[in-house]
């Protein structure tokens, strides 16, 4: 299956605001109009206060959510240019054209703010442990006698088993950002075909497949219909966006050398840890045979440089100079590697084909993979991380056990308690409003219990990590 620009840029929306725009002398794209949706949005603004690894830290130097997407929207763009001008400048594909870089430069830089988007409070655990939860608790909730997993079809109960921010995120900017109607956002199909990474549901997931686009799910039963006319529109049916490749390897740009730095700033890595992680991941890479050529990326080389510039110009804390300039320098170098990556194999992602990230082969390949290893030997297993852990699995359970329970008999003919009216009337009016237009259009009640069950994920998934804590000491008595 060939892919072609002209449908993979599609800048159709699901529904209109209205068609004032044309004679209001609106010149921005349609896909400008996107990056300015998502600055004014307070679901993006939230992201200040939703953790990337150190969660409720105050230090100003840790980066949060917002200010990783952020990097990452900056890397997605420069990718985007980068590799767009190889393509025109080598006239490798005729329907390329100078207006196709404008307008995936946009796109790009849109999806970086936005990858991120549906992860809940307390990063990546906090996805973790909403999965823990449903998998120990739901089989002892039931709805009219019947246990929960004997109601739900077996997409449904997955979805909650294997519940996944990527799939959040569509959710998020397509439904629950009420603006002015049940469609979100309402943001551009190529857009929204970009941030699925992965373009299965939860039945068509598999976490150990070689194929790097199944690993995860990528949108819930209630968004297939969604995802169906967006990758329709878009000619990927079953296929990922080309523009999602150069997402995921921006994101593993920023966050792979920002996790490095904000463990040293923190103290769980020294210069002399991480030379020594470096040097020891280089050996490994050259006895599993993988492409490690020093003469154009040498990490170990790199921090002895900066750190003897650090030294020369008399820098207060050279390590701390060399770990940062190092990084940096790290970045070009990334860069470079995910164009060749993109460019390289080309005619495999414009068919549909190519199932490996854009670093596959490629001489960053190893350093990518031993600043992940590093960053989560030192800082990820970290005591203070794992509290935080401990900490976070107390807040989301508590939230979980009083909130899911709660909507079971909510908008039923079955009488709500006392205490379950109350739990329902915390949640976000916004989002209860999202389930009523929605639940309108649900042919059973199985299907409507499953958005009742949603609801509180989709409440839970869009706290800050202040509001989580805060709203589970309040209902604790904790003041």
């Amino acid at each position: 299956m060939r892919l072609s620009w002209d449908k993979l840029l599609s800048a159709d929306r699901v529904g209109s605001y209205g068609k004032t725009e044309a004679r209001s002398g609106d010149l921005r794209s349609e896909f400008e109009k996107d990056y300015h949706r998502i600055i004014g949005s307070s679901t993006f603004r939230r992201l200040q206060d939703k953790t990337q690894v150190f969660a409720l830290d105050k230090s100003d130097f840790i980066r949060t959510r917002l200010t990783h997407s952020l990097e990452v929207s900056s890397f997605a763009k420069s990718l985007g240019q980068n590799i767009a001008e190889y393509l025109l400048a080598n006239q490798v594909d005729e329907g390329f054209t100078r207006q196709t870089k404008a307008d995936i430069c946009d796109i790009l830089m849109c999806a970086g703010l936005i990858h991120d988007i549906g992860n809940p409070p307390f990063g990546h655990f906090g996805e973790e442990a909403i999965r823990d939860w449903f998998r120990r608790r739901l089989r002892r909730l039931s709805f009219k006698g019947k246990p929960l997993p004997q109601l739900l079809n077996r997409q449904m109960l997955l979805d909650l088993l294997q519940f996944e921010g990527n799939a959040q995120a569509l959710r998020q900017v397509a439904k629950l950002h009420f603006l002015v109607n049940e469609n979100g956002m309402n943001l551009t199909y190529a857009l929204l075909n970009t941030i699925i990474k992965y373009p299965v549901s939860s039945e068509g997931m598999n976490p150990e497949s070689p194929r790097i686009s199944e690993k995860k799910m990528g949108y819930f039963y209630a968004e297939q219909p969604l995802y169906e006319k967006i990758s329709s529109a878009c000619g990927t049916p079953g296929l990922r966006h080309p523009l999602t490749f150069i997402l995921e390897a921006a994101d593993d740009i920023a966050y792979r050398t920002a996790d490095i730095e904000d463990a040293f700033k923190k103290g769980f890595i020294t210069f002399e840890i991480l030379r020594r992680e470096l040097q020891a991941a280089c050996e490994k890479a050259r006895a599993s045979h993988m492409n490690v050529d020093l003469s154009r990326l040498d990490p170990v080389s790199m921090l002895d440089r900066q750190y003897e510039n650090g030294l020369t110009r008399g820098v207060g804390n050279p390590a701390l100079y060399a770990v940062q300039n190092t990084m940096v320098r790290l970045h070009s170098a990334f860069i470079y590697c995910a164009t060749y990556g993109f460019t390289s194999h080309y005619r495999q992602i414009m068919d549909g084909v190519w199932q490996k990230d854009l670093f596959a082969g490629t001489y960053a390949e190893w350093v990518i993979i031993a600043l992940g290893d590093i960053a989560f030997h030192y800082a990820f297993s970290s005591k203070q991380i794992l509290q935080m852990e401990v900490s976070a699995f107390t807040i989301l359970n508590f939230l979980l056990d009083h909130f899911v329970p709660a909507v079971i008999n909510y908008d039923t003919d079955e009488r709500l308690g006392m205490m379950e009216g109350k739990m329902v009337a915390l949640i976000s009016e916004n989002y209860r409003q999202i389930y009523q237009m929605y639940s309108r259009h649900a042919v059973s009640a199985t299907e409507k219990l499953y958005l009742r069950l949603l609801l509180v994920t989709d409440f839970v998934s869009g706290m800050t990590d202040s509001y989580a804590k805060d709203l589970y000491q309040k209902l604790n008595g904790i003041t």
